[in-house]
């Protein structure tokens, strides 16, 4: 405010050095200090109490915008017609040029869009670097290609410009088809994505190191091309994005961009959803996780602490992945209440002490032995962490009074071959049983196939035979898998789990997230492979070596003895078409025995004998469908 009041009393001098018309020399401008002092010091006065009461004075002068500039202009226009007005009132203007009242406005406006321009460029970056050449200076930031919306990439550059980034825009790709061959704030508008190919190359060509950033969903790396992106990535050129909402919610200290991991690139455009449902869900709740250190648990950690839930319990056996999780979340979510316990869901005891202590009324329950081939070797060890396991969660949760009971399933609990898939399949009946039983507790199963980057799926697995030299290993040419990235396999668990929520009185929420079309494991391979910069069956050999132990060609969402449709935005529910038997507890404690004995082969023949009644039991067995019994 000072400084618009000394460029009023200014302005004031200068508009009557300009209507006495006696030149611009030293002389008539003292001349015009002397008699237009008294008046420049009421007109800057009068600026300033108008200034005062317009509240002009909140807009930052580094950060003014258009928006800003109309009140400034206003405050301008209202102070001369004021001073206009009383300088008639006085003497009817005859102590003034007449023409003087008239430039000091103009004068007045120009001078503080002067000023606010002058104060944008010292902070402006780009501004800065558009004059540099003038001065001499080089700009040794890298070239950065940008990639979307236009809205968005016109926000991204005014940030880049005041963030101090080691980057300079030299193009932009957008799928604005009108804004082709024009300028954003002095960058090229491309054709299209082969046009800022040719630019990197080009620029790695001269050992420029160079950057890609992709800002939103408008075009994705998919759009880009897998094959070019491997190119420009062995060239050194730096694949980055902006980050997502929960990665925002860390500390404040984060880079404006993140690097693409491979997985990111592999994947299909997300499924981007609102996040006010969930905010409803988890904002203050107390939440538990079980297999909290695990890929999908940890994910659902960051999210529920990302959407403010008011207690995170972590629970998990593995010291490694918990104490990775515990830290993370204390590092980026350091108010948040929490607490870690090392427990194994197979202890019911342990599990009672941890629900009583903590009473959540929320919990995700991802803990789960999930590797197909280990669990074909060790079927004991599948029944007690996917049977049991979920069936002392679920008990757990009904005597605590939880709200509502998440169990996160697979696809492979669907027609299941394997043990695995077949154990998966048998938790869902013990949470459809603890559904069908007395108690307030909402249950809900959500089942969606492979996650991109999850521990010990295939995508690592590939990246460490290529980074060998190959070959990169398949177990058949025409296998397919359903594939999504860890963020948005639990941005839809939290969104079904919402959606069960909102129907308190409705029949068990079996929830099957819509993962698009199936992806065949060779192209996967081969995408990975052009990641890299190798040519596939050049570089780096593909081989195939046959189908393990319960393996299946092709997975699907939906039993043969199930129905699905449509229920929201990516969510399908599904029921059963028979009147299917439920876990009871002697069934349970009979797979326990089973398991705790270790005798796999008997353990296996008791899985699938149970798995075969729960799926197609009919009218004579249904003396097996009883109540659950409460403890």
């Amino acid at each position: 405010m000072t400084a618009r009041a000394v460029v009023r009393g200014v302005a004031m001098i200068g508009g009557y050095l300009v209507a006495s018309g006696n030149g611009l020399n030293p002389e008539a401008i003292l001349n015009a200090i002397e008699s237009a002092w008294l008046f420049a010091l009421i007109f800057a006065g009068l600026g300033f109490a108008l200034d005062l009461f317009f509240r002009t004075d909140r807009a930052l002068w580094r950060y003014v915008s258009i928006v800003d500039i109309g009140p400034m202009v206003r405050t301008s226009l209202l102070t001369a017609a004021i001073f206009l007005a009383f300088s008639f009132f006085l003497d009817r203007g005859a102590s003034l040029p007449r023409s003087t009242l008239f430039i000091a406005p103009v004068l007045d406006i120009g001078l503080t869009l002067g000023l606010v321009l002058l104060r944008r460029i010292l902070h402006d970056k780009e501004a800065l670097q558009a004059i540099a050449p003038f001065l001499g200076a080089r700009d040794e930031r890298k070239p950065l290609i940008v990639v979307g919306a236009m809205d968005r990439v016109e926000t991204f550059l005014r940030e880049l410009a005041r963030s101090g980034e080691a980057y300079r825009p030299a193009g932009i790709v957008t799928d604005n088809k009108g804004a082709v061959t024009r300028e954003l704030r002095g960058v090229p508008v491309l054709t299209d994505a082969g046009a800022a190919f040719e630019i990197l190359e080009d620029l790695t060509d001269h050992d420029i190191e160079a950057a890609l950033v992709f800002l939103d969903d408008i075009l994705t790396p998919v759009d880009f091309g897998v094959d070019r992106l491997g190119q420009l990535r062995t060239r050194g050129v730096h694949l980055l994005r902006m980050p997502s909402l929960v990665e925002m919610a860390g500390t404040a200290d984060e880079p404006v961009m993140r690097k693409f991991e491979l997985e990111e690139l592999l994947a299909r455009p997300p499924v981007r959803l609102a996040d006010g449902p969930l905010r409803s869900l988890i904002a203050g709740k107390r939440v538990l996780v079980t297999g909290a250190g695990g890929s999908i648990g940890s994910e659902i950690c960051r999210q529920v602490a990302s959407l403010g839930c008011g207690h995170l319990v972590l629970l998990d056996n593995s010291e490694f992945g918990l104490f990775k999780i515990d830290q993370e979340i204390a590092t980026r979510w350091p108010t948040l209440s929490r607490r870690e316990y090392l427990y194994d869901v197979r202890n019911k005891a342990l599990l009672n002490e941890v629900f009583a202590r903590d009473r959540p009324d929320i919990v995700f329950h991802a803990a789960a032995l999930k590797h197909v081939p280990l669990m074909e070797k060790h079927p004991c060890e599948s029944v007690l962490t996917n049977v049991v396991g979920t069936w002392n969660v679920a008990e757990a949760a009904n005597v605590a009074g939880v709200k509502h009971m998440v169990f996160i399933s697979t696809d492979k609990a669907v027609d299941p071959p394997n043990v695995m898939g077949a154990t998966k399949r048998l938790a869902e009946a013990v949470v459809r049983a603890q559904q069908t039983g007395k108690g307030d507790t909402r249950f809900s199963v959500v089942r969606f196939g492979n996650v991109l980057g999850s521990a010990g799926s295939v995508v690592p697995t590939f990246r460490a035979q290529i980074e060998r030299g190959g070959p990169v290993t398949l177990t058949h040419p025409d296998i397919e898998r359903y594939f999504m990235t860890i963020p948005e396999a639990v941005q839809l668990v939290l969104h079904a789990t919402a959606h069960s929520a909102e129907q308190p009185d409705g029949p068990l929420g079996v929830f099957v997230l819509d993962m698009g079309k199936p992806v065949k494991i060779i192209d996967l391979a081969r995408q990975l492979i052009g990641l890299y910069g190798k040519v596939p069956g050049k570089d780096i050999e593909i081989e195939v070596t046959g189908l393990r132990p319960g393996e299946k060609l092709f997975e699907e969402l939906v039993d043969s003895s199930e129905v699905a449709e449509m229920c929201g935005a990516s969510l399908m529910c599904v029921t059963d078409r028979i009147q299917g038997a439920r876990m009871t507890e002697r069934i349970v404690h009979k797979l326990e025995q089973a398991g705790r004995a270790g005798d796999n082969a008997a353990a296996r023949a008791l899985i699938f004998e149970i798995l075969a009644r729960v799926r197609t039991v009919g009218d004579d067995r249904a003396a097996e469908v009883v109540p659950i019994k409460r403890a």
